[in-house]
């Protein structure tokens, strides 16, 4: 039924294993590979939602199945956070489990099948999805250190069904399954049968477009990769680190390519807008050359500094504050949420600290004076944004050098920055 020779040389399988009719029939089609000595070692995860009573039952029943085939299980336990969408939710605390568990070059094994490439076609179509969301589930992408494969996805619900039957496998019938107020149910009792009646072939073709319509993705992802490309270059080198884009290269795209663009390199960084936020790009690319707009998205945001366009999450959404005393400058000293620094050249004698911009701050420069912190980093055009959280050597009372900026230091002192390594959120 299915070919796992591709991924026989992965350190571990995995196999995501709810008990359920599809992922009982994929165990034990891995168990049978398992039996060949150059298979890799084969083990099960279940993950405990607790979102019903009737599922704490299934761990025991899981355990029994592996149990009879040799094969290791280990139960997870999740919290699902509250909100709009219990199956999205669900499904996000499942799969943040699952990237913690996968070593390097590991595979986890799913059981979606060719019935469900199709209710997930639909529902996205009846959501008014775009390109990228109506895209077929693929049959492999990375999964944390890993990667996540989909061995089933040309076997329909029947032909599982049918399998099962045939070997006598017995599988938990999960009651919320019947539940017609989730919207993959209704479709599953309500619609796709009399679909199906008409249309024997419903589901192949849904699935079959499916794949078309990743195959036209896939174009689109070529044609942003190249805008992106061109849209990268040009930060300053002290920022090189901070993922932007230039506006100018952006903007002499036409709309639409500017969306596409902007969607391949957002969708790697955060769950994507749907088209009526769509109108924050429109305002933050349009604002005037003086203001600081904001695109606040789920995952972090997006601003516009310097002529650039800058993504920013985790710890950059929040502002450093206090100081940190450098006992020990022959060392990197760690900055709480803010990345480290270390010290290159002479270390100047006095107790040092890391302290950040409140305002008023000078610096004596070489051949140049007392100056104005605030307006030498105008001058090197620094981000706005990362103003806040530069890091400032202090000895005593009297400012020595400011963070990456070779040129804002005493002669024998440089002070370089490792921003946070968590800024960019990439997925």
């Amino acid at each position: 039924m299915i070919d796992l020779t591709p991924w026989l040389n992965a350190p571990t399988w995995y196999i995501a294993f709810s008990g359920g009719l599809d992922s009982t029939v994929l165990l034990h089609l891995l168990a049978d590979h398992a039996r060949d000595p150059a298979t890799p070692p084969l083990r099960a995860l279940h993950i405990h939602h607790g979102l019903q009573p009737a599922a704490d039952a299934w761990p025991a029943h899981c355990q029994a199945v592996c149990d009879h085939l040799g094969i290791e299980l280990q139960v997870i336990h999740v919290q699902v956070a509250p909100g709009a969408s219990l199956e999205q939710a669900a499904r996000d605390a499942r799969y943040a489990a699952f990237r913690q568990i996968l070593g390097p070059g590991d595979i986890l094994f799913t059981a979606q099948h060719r019935d469900d490439q199709a209710e997930t076609l639909l529902l996205r179509l009846l959501r008014g999805a775009g390109l990228r969301g109506l895209t077929a589930m693929p049959a492999q992408r990375p999964l944390g250190q890993g990667s996540l494969v989909r061995p089933l996805l040309a076997t329909s619900r029947q032909q599982l069904h049918d399998h099962a039957q045939a070997k006598e496998l017995a599988w938990i019938e999960d009651p919320t399954n019947v539940d017609t107020g989730f919207d993959r149910n209704y479709l599953r009792a309500e619609v796709f049968p009399p679909l199906q009646q008409r249309w024997p072939q419903a589901s192949q073709n849904f699935a079959r477009c499916a794949e078309h319509l990743g195959e036209a993705l896939g174009l689109l992802d070529e044609l942003a990769q190249g805008d992106l490309a061109k849209a990268g270059e040009g930060a300053a080198t002290a920022w090189a680190a901070l993922q932007s884009l230039d506006l100018g290269t952006l903007n002499r795209l036409s709309p639409a390519r500017q969306r596409n663009a902007l969607q391949y390199w957002l969708s790697r960084r955060t769950r994507l807008p749907d088209t009526r936020h769509w109108a924050g790009w429109a305002d933050l690319r349009d604002a005037a050359d003086d203001a600081q707009p904001i695109w606040q998205l789920a995952d972090g945001r997006l601003l516009r500094s310097q002529g650039r366009i800058w993504w920013l999450s985790g710890d950059w959404l929040q502002h450093p504050t206090g100081e940190c005393v450098w006992a020990d400058p022959g060392a990197p000293l760690a900055l709480p949420g803010n990345g480290s620094v270390r010290l290159e050249g002479a270390t100047p004698l006095g107790e040092l600290r890391i302290a950040y911009r409140q305002g008023g701050e000078v610096l004596d420069l070489p051949g140049r004076g007392r100056r104005d912190l605030k307006r030498l980093l105008n001058e090197l055009q620094v981000p706005h944004f990362v103003r806040p959280r530069l890091p400032l050597l202090y000895c005593g009372e009297r400012l020595l050098a400011v963070a990456s900026l070779p040129s804002l230091a005493q002669a024998d002192c440089q002070l370089h920055w490792q921003p946070p390594t968590n800024a960019q959120g990439l997925s």
